[in-house]
């Protein structure tokens, strides 16, 4: 399975996945650039704190990368988008844990507090539905290509019911195709 041939590129979910991901970067972005206006140290773990939460030089850096590859990301659009949102989102929760274990420790170097570690856990469950978006779920639509992916043979037994229909004139050549409703003999719905 290629992920980049999942979703057509003009689908409606490329839109959520590339505003989010321009979002979440624009927001990091932000952060690392208050660290760097404020003249931190490279490694220092005395406390500065930025927008409520303890950063140094190190942080903002990664901040700033991370958002940038994120806008990056939502400029590409797409499955690349919704990819890597998963990816960064996945990365974030897991700092969140990794720095929670190093709180008051040496081996913190990024200086993380509390409420970075929150912030780790919020945004990268916010990245998360991004990158996830229409494509987990237990009730995706049927004009959903996830659902069109995971479902082979019913998406091919409703194409062709809609072809016949369009053949028989019931159903317009072109515009907004109304979903068909799952059989009751399917267990895959």
């Amino acid at each position: 399975m290629r992920l980049r041939d999942e979703l057509p590129v003009d689908h409606h979910l490329a839109t959520v996945y590339r505003y989010g991901a321009a979002f979440c970067g624009l927001v990091l972005i932000v952060f690392g650039c208050l660290g760097f206006a404020d003249a931190l140290s490279p490694f220092s773990t005395s406390g500065d704190t930025i927008a409520g939460m303890t950063t140094n030089v190190a942080l903002s850096v990664l901040s700033t990368v991370v958002g940038l590859v994120l806008i990056a990301g939502g400029v590409i659009g797409g499955n690349a988008a919704s990819t890597l949102n998963m990816t960064v989102g996945a990365l974030f929760v897991l700092s969140g844990f990794a720095h929670l274990a190093v709180l008051d420790r040496p081996a913190n170097v990024l200086d993380f507090g509390m409420t970075n570690v929150i912030f780790s856990f919020v945004m990268g469950l916010v990245i998360l539905t991004f990158g996830m978006y229409g494509r987990v779920s237990s009730k995706l639509g049927h004009d959903n290509p996830y659902w069109r992916r995971r479902h082979p043979e019913q998406a091919a037994r409703e194409a062709a019911a809609r072809a016949a229909a369009e053949a028989r004139g019931t159903l317009p050549a072109s515009g907004p195709r109304p979903a068909v409703a799952p059989s009751a003999h399917d267990p895959n719905t």
